[in-house]
C-alpha cells in the first residue's frame, strides 16, 4: 500500500511524493523511497551490513556510503588529449564487456552512443581474427519522424555486424503492460520502456545471451539538450559574449530554435534559489488544467520536485553548471531509473546486459573533465566525438538531433490508440478517485489527444499507475 491509517502518516507522505513525482516529472528512482509502503532501496554507491543474530524487523537499517564520484572540473588537458584518453578507456571497456561463452551482441538505434559500442565491439573482434559477428538488434518504426534507419544502415555499412530490426506495436504495448509492470516493480514512464522490452525479446529470439548497451553516456558528458540552459547560463555568467552568440546561432541552424527561446532557458540557472524554485513549479504539471491539484497531492505541490530531492539525498548542492548537471544525473537522478528499467527488461527475457559507458574508470574521467569537453557551442558530448572521430560512420559522427529511445507515441494515441488510452484513464480515475483532478486531467487529455497540445508521456503514466495498481493489488 501506498498510504498509511495509522497515527504516523510519515510512511504515506512519503509515498505520496514518489507518486506525484512520477505523475508530475516522469521521475522514479531518484530517492530511497520508494511508492510501496515500508519499502526502500539501497542506491547506487551505498551499502548494508546486517548482523542477522543482533537485528530485529522495524530496528533502524545502517546504510553506509561506500563510493561517490569525483567533482567535476578537476582535470585540466587539451582536446586532443582528452579524445585520445576517452577513446582508450572506452575501448579497454568494451574489450572487457565483449568477455564471454555465450554470444554477444548489442542495441543499435543510430544514436552517437549505442553506434560508438558497436563500431568499437566490430573492430575489436576483426582485431582478434576471429569469425564472431556482433549481432545487433534495433527497433524501426514507419514514421519518418521517428525513422533512424539510415543511421543505423550507415553503421552496418561500415561493419560487420549482423542485423536484426523489430517493429513495435502500438497494440502489443497496451497487451504487454501489465506483464511488463510486474516485470518492472513500479511504474514505468512511456511506451519506450516496450520498445526496450521488444528489443530484448528480439535479442533473446536470435539466441544473444548478452547485450552491450550505451546507458550512461548522455548523464556523464551532458548529451540531453536540456544541458544547453546550463551551458548558456555559464556563458552570460562569464561573460563570453562571443561565444554565446555562436551558440545560439548553431541551435538555431540545428534544432531551428530562436534567440529568444534559448535565453529563457538559460534564466533559471542564473535565479536565485527561491525565484528559481517558484519558476520551475509554474513549468511543471500542475500548471496545466490543475490536473494535479487533488485531495491526495495538493498538499505536496510546493515541496521539493524530484530533481531537488535527488540533490538533497545525497548532499549535493543546487546545479549551476555543467559539470554539476552531469553529477547529479549521473549519481543522483536519471541513470539509476534507466538502468532500473534496462535490468528488468533484460532478465525478464535472460539476456545480461552491459554498458560499457559506465565502467568507473570511463565515468571518474568523464566526470572530472571541464564543462569544454562536454558542450561546444551547438555541439553536445564533445569529447565523445573526438574519440570517435574516425572511428564512427561520419553522418553519425556529425549527428546533431536527438530522439532517445522514443516510439511514436502521438501517432499512436491520436490514431489506433484512442479508445484504449481514454479507458486507461478513466480507469485509473476509477481505481483511485482522489490521486487525480478527474476534470482537469479529462481535460489535458482531450487537449493531447485532439491536437491542441503536444503528446508528452504524461497520459501514459496515468494509464501505467493505473495499471500498476491493478498488477500489485494497491489500494488508495
Amino acid at each position: 500500500e501506498w498510504c498509511d491509517d495509522g497515527p504516523d502518516h510519515r510512511w504515506e507522505r512519503a509515498r505520496h511524493r514518489r507518486v506525484r513525482d512520477f505523475l508530475s516529472d516522469g521521475t522514479s528512482d531518484h530517492s530511497s523511497e520508494t511508492m510501496f509502503e515500508g519499502v526502500q532501496q539501497i542506491r547506487g554507491g551505498e551499502c548494508l551490513s546486517l548482523n542477522l543474530a543482533a537485528w530485529s524487523p522495524g530496528e533502524p537499517l545502517q546504510i553506509r556510503r561506500w563510493y561517490d564520484i569525483l567533482k567535476s572540473g578537476t582535470i585540466d588537458i587539451d582536446e586532443a588529449s582528452a579524445g585520445e584518453q576517452f577513446r582508450e578507456l572506452l575501448t579497454d571497456s568494451v574489450r572487457l564487456h565483449l568477455r564471454s561463452d555465450v554470444p554477444v551482441g548489442s542495441c543499435l538505434s543510430g544514436g552517437l552512443d549505442s553506434s560508438s559500442i558497436v563500431c568499437l565491439m566490430d573492430q575489436l573482434l576483426s582485431a582478434g581474427g576471429g569469425s564472431a559477428r556482433v549481432n545487433t538488434v534495433s527497433a524501426c518504426y514507419d514514421e519518418k519522424a521517428l525513422d533512424e534507419r539510415p543511421y543505423m544502415e550507415a553503421v552496418l555499412a561500415q561493419t560487420n555486424c549482423q542485423p536484426n530490426f523489430v517493429y513495435p506495436r502500438v497494440s502489443d504495448a497496451f497487451d504487454l503492460a501489465e506483464k511488463i509492470t510486474w516485470q518492472q516493480d513500479e511504474p514505468y514512464g512511456s511506451t519506450s520502456i516496450f520498445a526496450q522490452w521488444c528489443v530484448f525479446e528480439a535479442a533473446r529470439k536470435a539466441g544473444v545471451k548478452v547485450m552491450l548497451d550505451g546507458q550512461g553516456a548522455d548523464e556523464q558528458l551532458a548529451g540531453y539538450h536540456s544541458g544547453f540552459g546550463y551551458y548558456l547560463a555559464d556563458l552570460i555568467r562569464t561573460r563570453r559574449v562571443v561565444d554565446l552568440l555562436q551558440t545560439l546561432r548553431q541551435r538555431g541552424e540545428y534544432h531551428g530554435l530562436s534567440f529568444v527561446g534559448q535565453v529563457k532557458s538559460a534564466l533559471l540557472p542564473l535565479l536565485p534559489s527561491k525565484l528559481a524554485g517558484l519558476v520551475r513549479h509554474q513549468r511543471t504539471a500542475y500548471a496545466h488544467h490543475d490536473w494535479l491539484n487533488s485531495p491526495m497531492l495538493k498538499p505536496l505541490a510546493h515541496e521539493l520536485n524530484a530533481f531537488d530531492t535527488a540533490l538533497t539525498e545525497l548532499g549535493l548542492g543546487r546545479v549551476r553548471d555543467i559539470g554539476g548537471l552531469c553529477v547529479a544525473l549521473t549519481q543522483g537522478s536519471n541513470l539509476a531509473m534507466l538502468l532500473h528499467w534496462e535490468d528488468r527488461n533484460s532478465m525478464a527475457h535472460g539476456v545480461e546486459a552491459r554498458v560499457p559507458f559506465l565502467d568507473h574508470r570511463l565515468v571518474e574521467f568523464s566526470i572530472a573533465l571541464g564543462r569544454q569537453h562536454k558542450i561546444v557551442h551547438g555541439d553536445t558530448k564533445r569529447v565523445l566525438r573526438r574519440a570517435m572521430a574516425n572511428i564512427l560512420p561520419p553522418a553519425i559522427a556529425n549527428r546533431r538531433d536527438k530522439l532517445g529511445f522514443a516510439t511514436p507515441e502521438e501517432a499512436w494515441f491520436r490514431g489506433p490508440a484512442r479508445i484504449l488510452v481514454q479507458e486507461g484513464v478513466e480507469d485509473t480515475l476509477s481505481r483511485y478517485p482522489d490521486l487525480l483532478n478527474p476534470v482537469g486531467t479529462r481535460a489535458l487529455m482531450a487537449d493531447m489527444l485532439n491536437g491542441r497540445r503536444t503528446v508528452d508521456f504524461t497520459l501514459w503514466r496515468v494509464i501505467n499507475i493505473g495499471i500498476w495498481g491493478k498488477v500489485f493489488g494497491v489500494t488508495a
